[in-house]
């Protein structure tokens, strides 16, 4: 499993190749922004200004629910824009050459090593560093929102990456529902006996095959439960063909095969990819930990295992700063101080089944009164967050080259994965 002085080497090894990004235009690599809040206090200054902060549409629920609370307690106003998935990067980059960013604004953790380099969002460092409990804040945030030493980026929202069951699909196809597989080989056979119920419309798991992003997130924590890497330290080279990460497309190309695998899975592109679970009709499936809440029916919780067992999760989610274009640091600070406070890491986040963004808080009230927040919190210890400059194009995008790889070794012969994994690493070193 890879210790968080790993994941630290690792992203530094990554910011020092960003020489390599064409970036926003109108910024200048590393600047900054335009004045670090060095001197506004460690709690900022609460005078009733408005605040502009955007945020992506996967995470307007813990969005709204933060903004709503800071709001009631709070002179400042917080106003917050939701901005579809597959539009923010774009709208991001037009305000950002335009000097018309909002005064906060959250960032898809894979992007904000990028636009740190960018120089989209203000110094924080002295304020970060300020916090007694710094040492408790996810490494994975902070890392990735640090170039040259200095800090830029708080955690917004922690999305985890966690294997679900359906408990009454268990319990109906024998299994024992208060245990969850503890291997991949367990995982399929449970998905296959779930198939083999011949309920209407039910189907042993499901998954994205059109959508990079949910691979990445799904299926890379397979390959660090058996403790194995994905990218190399620097971010540049695919370890996609490894014999774990073989394994793995190995056997969801048997579930396909063996037709466990909801069918709409081939096509899917993301908008819709954990709904047959949420709608019961799914046995077990990795799955986002920030649908514990909405999720209806009593649903078992683990880590995702590895070919071999071990259980890891893919530490995603958003963090988020001052834009470069904001004139209310002050005001801005309020409120990620605020964010980062008891009152909001337990009293909203843990409240709603959220994951906290700070270790000493992982055990809380909220927590105690349901284990698999435990069991989250947990394994949210032993995660990761792979940082390469060129991410988004090698593993997100329409038609990068990991989609290609993955839907040759599930839907195709599995013979092309080494000459995938070479196109991977191709756009990775650009």
């Amino acid at each position: 499993m890879s210790s968080t002085t790993h994941r630290m080497r690792r992203i530094a090894g990554v910011l020092i190749a960003g020489a390599l990004i064409a970036g926003v235009s109108a910024c200048a690599a590393g600047d900054g922004g335009s004045a670090a809040p060095e001197s506004i206090g460690p709690e900022g200054v609460d005078d009733g200004s408005t605040l502009t902060l955007w945020t992506r549409a996967p995470l307007e629920k813990q969005a709204n629910l933060l903004v709503d609370a800071y709001n009631e307690t709070h002179e400042n106003q917080v106003e917050l824009t939701v901005v579809p998935n597959d539009d923010y990067v774009a709208k991001v980059g037009a305000a950002a050459g335009s000097n018309g960013l909002p005064d906060l604004f959250a960032a898809d953790i894979v992007y904000v090593p990028n636009w740190v380099e960018q120089g989209l969002f203000q110094d924080i460092t002295t304020n970060i560093d300020g916090f007694d409990f710094k040492d408790e804040i996810n490494p994975g945030h902070l890392s990735a929102g640090t170039l040259d030493d200095k800090e830029y980026v708080l955690p917004f929202v922690l999305d985890l990456s966690m294997m679900f069951w359906n408990k009454e699909l268990f319990a109906e196809a024998g299994l024992d529902p208060e245990v969850g597989p503890a291997n991949l080989e367990e995982f399929a056979e449970a998905a296959k006996a779930i198939q083999a119920l011949n309920k209407p419309d039910t189907y042993g798991t499901a998954t994205g095959l059109n959508c990079g992003g949910c691979l990445v997130f799904t299926w890379f924590p397979s390959v660090w439960a058996d403790g194995e890497e994905v990218l190399s330290d620097d971010g540049t080279e695919s370890l996609l063909a490894s014999d774990t990460a073989k394994d793995i497309y190995s056997t969801w190309k048997d579930l396909w095969d063996s037709g466990a695998v909801l069918p709409s899975s081939q096509d899917e592109a993301g908008p819709t990819w954990t709904a047959g679970f949420t709608e019961g009709k799914v046995g077990l499936m990795f799955y986002p930990a920030t649908l514990l809440s909405s999720t209806p029916f009593d649903a078992g919780v683990a880590g995702i295992p590895g070919p071999e067992g071990g259980a890891s999760t893919f530490v995603g989610g958003d963090g988020i700063g001052i834009s470069k274009d904001s004139e209310k640091a002050a005001q801005a600070w309020n409120f990620l101080n605020w964010m980062m406070s008891e009152d909001a890491q337990v009293g909203v986040l843990a409240k709603n089944k959220d994951v906290v963004s700070r270790a000493d808080l992982s055990n809380n009230e909220y927590s105690d009164q349901d284990p698999r927040l435990v069991t989250i919190n947990e394994v949210a210890a032993n995660g990761d967050t792979p940082v390469a400059i060129n991410f988004q194009q090698a593993f997100n995008a329409p038609n990068s080259p990991w989609l290609t790889l993955v839907r040759n070794a599930v839907l195709g012969d599995g013979a092309s994965v080494d000459a995938d994994n070479d196109e991977i690493t191709a756009v990775l070193s650009q």
